[in-house]
């Protein structure tokens, strides 16, 4: 068990937390969600001892381990990539290294033999030897191949280091574990496996993510980080978010009934717990939303954007048809092949598993590549808008917020006013819109395209990882918007439930050729799974 006790963090007059009492106890997982610059970080760190708060303290139980996710990818450069998994497992790795050196010995005393002997104790009690062939597992399940677990990790690739760290700290069973972003360069089979190991873990777990599939699959409890306070709530992300939606509702309105606002919440409890069913974690969850009380329920104070995209003019019935479409660079076929002709009201989600091959295909049919073979053509009606994976090509200039959208106005629609709507919708208000664009954050600066795409007020969307950078209530937003858009979206996204709920077509980009299946996500991941297990066998046989 771990305790926060009284924990206070003020920097000068800021104060991120106040008087924070919580426990966090084994068999439960805990997603840690706040809006940007909420203290999630930081309050990872305090639990790892990292960061001192300005009050309080943190205890855990006696003899019991945490491990953390590293977030220094240089640190082990010049480690081999299992003795960096090894070392998760710090008093293991120090019994390991004095063994090895007191039978390095030239003079091997009696002293030596007695310290050798008290070693060989305790690894043995630590399930020392099978440490090796763990540690190579956890590689293997995270997509470090076997030749690979013997080199410096300084030679692999930036993707290759995240994993390595990620099986560092899950190495050796700790007592509690603290994931800051763990899926992140993750692809979607290793996330996967990640899902199943935390779901099997029977220990303590701590998480902060943006991913919403991720929180929805492996969490019990929600602990929201919200206006210098930290509460703790039963449930994953989808049940906070809907129940305190819901308690915001009952909140404005101010002539229900108090009965009446129980009764309501009971029964949204009960349709969830339901839900909870076919889940992974069925039976534990549904035990776990049968003993809220309604009256722990509260609305959330964090604020969402508005993001509402609306056509200036509705789309004809030709929308983009695509022609033997192909591309290369450097040498490398990043796909080719393509032909696809875009339906009205179309929402494909564009997948491949190299992402340069997506960004591309989008930078074509945004002008700004020419392709290497094929063509392409947009319908008469159609206007487009484009979100960028890369966008600091947009904020060199010195230009305050309002100067800044307004260059992309029509001459009609210059008005401060008019532009100071746009920004207000995404969250820039007051004195924030005469911040200078070279200074926003990467949170800001994607708001600030989705100020631009509204503005535009397109029939097709082309967006290119939409929900980098964003916090989980600008990816909300975002979502529901796709979702209540009329028009057409062409996009790609590492966000699993983003895309689920968002594409109604499925369009995987190869160096061979296109996969096109008229599906959802889930639908075309489960097909592709049937159909790898199929190779799987036919190869065995």
């Amino acid at each position: 068990m771990v305790s926060v006790n009284n924990i206070t963090l003020q920097f000068g007059k800021r104060v991120l937390f106040d008087e924070v009492n919580l426990k966090f106890v084994g068999g439960n997982c805990y997603g840690v969600i706040g809006a940007n610059g909420a203290g999630k970080s930081t309050f990872l760190k305090i639990l790892a001892g990292e960061v001192e708060p300005t009050r309080g303290n943190i205890s855990i139980e006696p003899g019991k381990r945490m491990a953390v996710l590293k977030q220094n990818h240089y640190e082990y450069d010049e480690v081999s990539v299992i003795n960096t998994v090894l070392m998760g497992h710090q008093k293991l790795w120090n019994i390991m290294q004095e063994k090895d050196a007191i039978y390095a010995k030239a003079d091997f005393s009696e002293e030596d033999g007695v310290r050798a002997s008290e070693l060989e104790a305790e690894f043995a009690e630590m399930d020392g030897w099978n440490a090796q062939s763990d540690a190579a597992a956890l590689l293997s399940g995270l997509g470090i191949t076997e030749s690979e677990h013997e080199k410096l990790v300084k030679e692999l690739s930036g993707n290759q280091k995240v994993r390595v760290l990620l099986a560092q700290a899950i190495f050796g069973n700790p007592d509690v574990l603290v994931l800051d972003e763990p899926t992140n360069d993750l692809d979607l089979t290793t996330i996967g496996w990640l899902e199943d190991f935390l779901l099997e873990f029977k220990n303590t777990v701590i998480v902060v993510s943006h991913d919403r599939h991720f929180l929805d699959t492996v969490c019990t409890h929600i602990v929201d980080i919200d206006f210098q306070q930290v509460k703790l709530y039963t449930g994953n992300y989808s049940f906070w978010y809907q129940s305190s939606q819901l308690a915001l509702q009952q909140r404005s309105s101010a002539n229900k009934k108090a009965e009446e606002k129980r009764k309501e919440l009971q029964e949204f409890i009960a349709r969830f717990s339901a839900n909870a069913s076919k889940s992974k974690q069925a039976t534990s969850r549904r035990k776990l939303l049968e003993k809220i009380n309604v009256d722990d329920i509260q609305p959330s104070t964090r604020r969402y954007p508005a993001i509402i995209f609306q056509q200036k003019r509705t789309a004809g019935d030709q929308i983009l048809q695509i022609e033997n479409l192909s591309y290369s660079s450097h040498g490398e076929t990043l796909f080719k092949g393509l032909d696809l002709y875009v339906n009205k009201g179309d929402k494909i989600a564009v997948l491949s598993r190299n992402g340069l091959a997506v960004t591309s295909l989008f930078e074509i049919l945004n002008n700004n590549l020419q392709p290497t073979t094929g063509s392409y053509k947009f319908g008469q009606t159609i206007t487009t808008a484009y979100l960028p994976v890369n966008n600091e090509e947009f904020f060199r200039s010195s230009d305050n917020l309002i100067d800044w959208l307004r260059q992309f106005a029509e001459e009609e629609n210059k008005d401060e006013v008019y532009i100071r709507g746009f920004l207000g919708k995404m969250l820039f208000s007051g004195e924030e819109v005469f911040k200078k664009c070279s200074v926003l954050s990467g949170g800001e600066k994607v708001r600030c395209m989705v100020s631009r795409m509204m503005l535009a007020g397109a029939n097709v969307l082309i967006l290119d990882e939409p929900t980098n950078h964003l916090d989980l209530e600008s990816i909300q937003a975002f979502n529901n918007a796709l979702k209540d858009f009329p028009g057409t979206v062409i996009f790609t996204s590492h966000d699993h439930e983003f895309t689920q709920t968002v594409a109604n077509r499925i369009v995987e980009l190869t160096p061979n050729g296109a996969i096109d299946k008229l599906m959802t996500y889930d639908e075309y991941i489960e097909n592709e799974t049937v159909l790898s297990q199929k190779d799987s066998l036919y190869q065995v046989l």
